[in-house]
This record gives C-alpha cells, sequence and structure tokens, in this order.
C-alpha cells in the first residue's frame, strides 16, 4: 500500500465515523466512534467472506451506502485486512505501532488490555488526531506483486543460507575433505559433488578418472585448484567420521543437497520473473541505471520505494522511511545521536547492500566512504552514510523520472566544490 496526503480522498471536517480496527489472523475487533466519541459501534467478525460482509452491513447502517466518510485506523498497512479495508471504501489510516502502544496506555494507564480496548483506543485517537495522517490508497498492481516477489526471493535466499549452515556442520562431522575441497558452497557444483560422492569411502573408491571427469562435466576446473583437490580426494577417507556417524550424516548431506537444488531452481525462477516486470515497470530507467543496484537490487529499491510521488515530500523522509537518517534525541542542553530502528527493513537492507556495490563503480562514492572511515566511523556506519546521500539522490531522480548520469553528477561535484570528489 502507498500513502498520499489524507486531503486528497477524504475531507476530514465531513467525516461521520471513526473507526479502531483490532487485526488477527483469523477474526477481527472495531470499533466506531462518532465525532464526539460516543461508541457507536463495537463488533468482533471472522475472518470470512461472510465476516466482512456482516463488518461491511454495520457500517453502511450506520454511515449510509457511501462509505468514504469513514475512516479506519489500524496497525498496519499491508496484508490481506487492509486491502479489504480500502476495498470497502473507507478511508484508511496506517499507525505506526509505537504510537498505537502509547494511545492504548492512555486509554488504560493500569496495564489492562484486550482487542475492544485497542480497538477503541484506535478509534478515538483517529478521531482526534488522525487529521494529521496518512491516507492509504490502493497501490499499483505492478509494483505491488514486483514488492511481494523481492520479498519472497530474499526469504528463499534466507532458507538457503541456513541449509548451507547445516550442510556445512553436517560434512563437519563425517566429511573434513569435502569442506577443505569447496570453499563456496553456493556453488551447485559442490552440491552434486556431494550426490556424486556421498561419503569419503565413495570418493574414494571413485578413483581419479570419475574425479576428473565430474570436475570437467560440472565446470569446476581450474589450472590451480585441480591439483590440490586430487590430492584432497584421494586422502578423503583417511580422516572422517566413524562408520555410525557417516551412515546418518550422509543422509541429511544428500537430502539438503537436493533440498538446495530444488531451491536454486526455484530462485531462478522467480529472478527471470522479476526481470521480466522489473523491465515492463515505468520507472525501470530510474532504478535500472544505479550504479551498483541495476538488474538485481534496482527492483528490490523500487519496490519498496514505489511509484507515487507524493509519498515522500522531501528526501529526508525517504531517508527516515530507509533506515538511514539517524534520530536525535536532545533534552537541555544534552544532545545525543543514535540508530534508526523505526524504518522498512527492506530496504533499509537493500541500501546497505547498494552501498556497499556502489563503491567500486563510483570514485565519488568511495572518496566518500573512506572519509568517514578516517572520520572514526566503523564499516557499517559508513556504508549507512554513503546509503543516506545515495537515498538524497534517488530522490532527486525519482522525482524528476530521471536515469542516473555520473558525468552530471561529477560536474556538479565539481561546481560546489565538495570533497567527495577527492581521493585520500
Amino acid at each position: 500500500m502507498n500513502t498520499q496526503q489524507q486531503k486528497e480522498v477524504v475531507c476530514w471536517e465531513t467525516m461521520r465515523l471513526f473507526v479502531g480496527f483490532d487485526w488477527a489472523r483469523d477474526h477481527h475487533d472495531a470499533v466506531a466512534v462518532d465525532g464526539c466519541g460516543q461508541i457507536v459501534l463495537g463488533v468482533s467478525f471472522a475472518d470470512t467472506a461472510e465476516g466482512w460482509s456482516q463488518f461491511r452491513q454495520e457500517l453502511t447502517r450506520r454511515a449510509g451506502a457511501d462509505l468514504s466518510p469513514v475512516a479506519v485506523a489500524v496497525e498496519t498497512n499491508n496484508g490481506p485486512a487492509v486491502e479489504r479495508l480500502v476495498q470497502t471504501g473507507c478511508g484508511v489510516f496506517p499507525m505506526n505501532p509505537k504510537a498505537a502502544q502509547r494511545y492504548r496506555d492512555r486509554k488504560a494507564p493500569s496495564g489492562g488490555k484486550s482487542d475492544r480496548l485497542d480497538a477503541w483506543s484506535f478509534a478515538d485517537a483517529l478521531r482526534t488526531d488522525g487529521h494529521g495522517w496518512r491516507c492509504l490508497r490502493a497501490e499499483d498492481p505492478r509494483t505491488q506483486e514486483l514488492r511481494l516477489l523481492c520479498r519472497d526471493e530474499i526469504r528463499l535466499i534466507q532458507q538457503r543460507t541456513a541449509f548451507v549452515n547445516q550442510l556445512r556442520e553436517a560434512l563437519h562431522e563425517y566429511y573434513p575433505a569435502a569442506l577443505e575441497a569447496f570453499d563456496d558452497w553456493l556453488c551447485p557444483g559442490a552440491w552434486a559433488f556431494l550426490k556424486a560422492f556421498p561419503t569419503p569411502q565413495a570418493l574414494r573408491k571413485a578413483g581419479k578418472r570419475r574425479w576428473e571427469t565430474f570436475l570437467h562435466s560440472h565446470r569446476l576446473y581450474r589450472p590451480d585448484s585441480y591439483p590440490r583437490r586430487l590430492e584432497i580426494f584421494g586422502r578423503a577417507d583417511a580422516f572422517c567420521g566413524s562408520p555410525a556417524v557417516t551412515r546418518a550424516k550422509s543422509r541429511l548431506a544428500t537430502a539438503l543437497a537436493g533440498q538446495l537444488q530444488l531451491l536454486e531452481k526455484q530462485l531462478q525462477e522467480y529472478r527471470r520473473a522479476i526481470e521480466t516486470l522489473f523491465a515492463e515497470h515505468p520507472d525501470h530507467d530510474v532504478f535500472g541505471f544505479l550504479p551498483g543496484a541495476a538488474a538485481k537490487l534496482g527492483p528490490r529499491l523500487l519496490a519498496e520505494v514505489g511509484e507515487d510521488r507524493e509519498r515522500f515530500e522531501d528526501a529526508q523522509s525517504l531517508q527516515c522511511f530507509g533506515g538511514t537518517a539517524p534520530v536525535c534525541v536532545q533534552s537541555g542542553a544534552t544532545r545525543w545521536v543514535k540508530f534508526r530502528r523505526g524504518c522498512n527493513k527492506w530496504l533499509r537492507a537493500t541500501v546497505y547492500l547498494w552501498a556497499k556495490l556502489s563503491r567500486p563503480q563510483c570514485a565519488w562514492a568511495e572518496a566518500y566512504y573512506q572519509r568517514k572511515r578516517r572520520e572514526g566511523k566503523t564499516h557499517a556506519c559508513a556504508l549507512r552514510c554513503l546509503g543516506q546521500r545515495w537515498l538524497k539522490i534517488l530522490w532527486t531522480l525519482w522525482q524528476r523520472r530521471a536515469r542516473y548520469d555520473e558525468g552530471l553528477h561529477m560536474k556538479d561535484l565539481v561546481h560546489h566544490g565538495s570533497w567527495s570528489i577527492t581521493m585520500p
């Protein structure tokens, strides 16, 4: 879902009902108050077609067939429940979880909690403070699909990493030679090796001819590593697990190798779908030519930033959303800066990778990073600072619907006398 100024969707003075919506997986609670704060509706319904029909009928009975003068506050900005709320025609206003907790505390200082109490606190907060909130609107289907695909791809990559870690642990127990022969266990050839030679004894028995055939057929032959690998294969059974451990752990290793092969196939299909969708998106050129992002991180950046140019009123709002902008805390004469935790975690991780990969491609980016390191900042902090600068550039390009031009950017740096163009 994307946000826009609520005044573009509804006129706040004409709102008839203010609804607090507490969602769950199997049921939802809603409480509605009028302009004076009086509760006029309290309903709990199942997350089914019949339940949602009941909820809509209750709203219609109190607000009329047109539900546009109904505002709904909910403690999330995406998911099936939010999409169904938008489809009803109501104005949907997402709440920050921390702000939602404060509104709960205001209604129940004793610490009591219930779904109905949460819904009431959201409804009353929307009535009193909602004029300054932003309203959700339906998102472009292409951007929504791209975001879901990119996030699911990341989850699959995390699952692959977990499988690789389990595989390395199993090999450590019974097959040290395999770990010694292959450094990269994200390589499909290493998984195929375990399928072909599941135990040290099977590898030793196969012989040199089969070893050579395997390395050549899986494109693993390298002049520098070939002799070392053959030497390792020849002594694979000299230091390995006991027969019982070997029999048990070899089953686990081959099972994990098979899962990794299947998972890699699915990841390739995801990447093809993402590439196709990204190429067809109107904002492809804005995100597809960013140094360090290109085809891999470009779709993720586009998916999280979205296509609504009114979503972020300035570059700083995008930087806060992406988690690169620090949080300043001041009390009297005391002032300190801390890491921003309330942000879009998907975008923050993507910007971090983008900043890292941009360094070899942009001289100014490398100079900026090195300057921050000399100032005493850690590697991660320096990359966040670089990401902060990249998001400022991205916001400008995004607003103008323009490609990144390295020559033009360097010209601007020279014109403004920026130290970023001076290498140490």
